[in-house]
């Protein structure tokens, strides 16, 4: 949004402890001008001390941050030109939606006529022509939500972060902000670093999405990358909805097999037996028992399926794991 141009963001071996318990781990990341990188993973994994981390709400115990080639570790929040977006929007509610907006523009020195450009500019980007009059309390959540993306996107700041922005909303209205938040962030040139335990928003908004658990960072890549060829079995079945099957073998091996790549086969498969069934109108998923333990299936929602029968899969599909590492072959 800046006519400057936008640094990339690197954290380099990036540490934070809390006594002798390590919250994070030596974690190394870099994000590109312009993209945006999810930080996904289970509560606690460290998501939200990466993000306070950058934003200089915290300090850490080891390693840097680093904005292009300037060192910011030590560097006062307030200095640093980050815009921060949380779940709970942090909107003042006896204010309406303009003076939401104009207020820290008004504390950064911005004169009247340009306060009234920008504000327009953003809530016409964002919907918001007609609620720029309207308190908190009378908008939606989803409008509430998009306020206070204005809010940051005024700021024209150097590096964006959201911490679960969507969060609070139903499952339906994440759907419908989901494409308008990527258009919205991917027409800025700063840095974003989004944090979510929700695969499939990570999925949809990020460019990469980087897999974190107990603070330490498990891989990074594309989501194609992180379904197709995980590093380890903690990101194949964190990545991915039903999770994968994971089959021991011999020889300390364990071989992941992703539910839809499953299929029926009349002889020499692995015999299953249905024990219950969910319908998603084109598909259902099935949770089977089989010598391995239990497995999931997702198949063609209009197959009939028996209670027994015997499945197979192509090795091309197969995911190995070092049973003792969880290291991929």
């Amino acid at each position: 949004m800046s006519s400057a141009p936008a640094p990339a963001l690197r954290l380099e071996g990036l540490e934070r402890r809390l006594g002798q318990r390590s919250i994070l781990a030596g974690i190394d990341l870099r994000v590109e001008p312009g993209e945006c990188v999810a930080l996904l993973g289970p509560s606690g994994c460290g998501k939200s001390t990466i993000l306070r981390l950058i934003a200089g709400l915290d300090q850490p115990d080891g390693g840097r941050i680093l904005l292009g080639e300037r060192d910011i570790t030590a560097l006062p929040a307030r200095r640093r030109q980050v815009a921060m977006v949380f779940q709970s929007y942090a909107l003042y509610p006896h204010l309406s939606v303009a003076r939401n907006l104009s207020l820290g523009m008004e504390l950064r020195g911005v004169s009247r006529q340009q306060r009234q450009l920008e504000i327009a500019r953003v809530l016409a980007m964002l919907q918001l022509e007609d609620q720029s009059q309207r308190r908190p309390a009378d908008l939606s959540g989803g409008q509430r939500q998009r306020v206070a993306l204005a809010r940051a996107l005024l700021r024209q700041p150097r590096v964006f972060l959201l911490d679960e922005p969507m969060s609070n909303l139903d499952a339906q209205l994440r759907e419908e902000l989901r494409p308008q938040l990527r258009t919205i962030l991917c027409g800025s040139q700063a840095p974003v670093v989004y944090v979510t335990h929700d695969q499939q928003e990570a999925m949809g908004i990020a460019d990469r999405i980087a897999v974190l658990q107990q603070g330490r960072l498990q891989q990074c890549g594309t989501p194609q990358e992180l379904y197709g060829t995980p590093a380890n079995v903690a990101v194949a079945r964190f990545i991915g909805r039903p999770q994968i099957n994971l089959l021991p073998m011999q020889h300390g091996l364990l071989v992941g097999i992703r539910p839809e790549h499953l299929y029926p086969v009349t002889e020499g498969g692995l015999p299953v037996q249905v024990l219950s069934r969910e319908w998603h109108g084109a598909s259902q998923q099935l949770t089977l028992s089989s010598p391995h333990g239990e497995l999931r299936w997702t198949c063609d929602g209009s197959q009939p399926i028996a209670s027994t029968l015997q499945l197979g899969w192509d090795r091309r599909h197969e995911h190995r794991f070092q049973q003792a590492s969880g290291l991929r072959c």
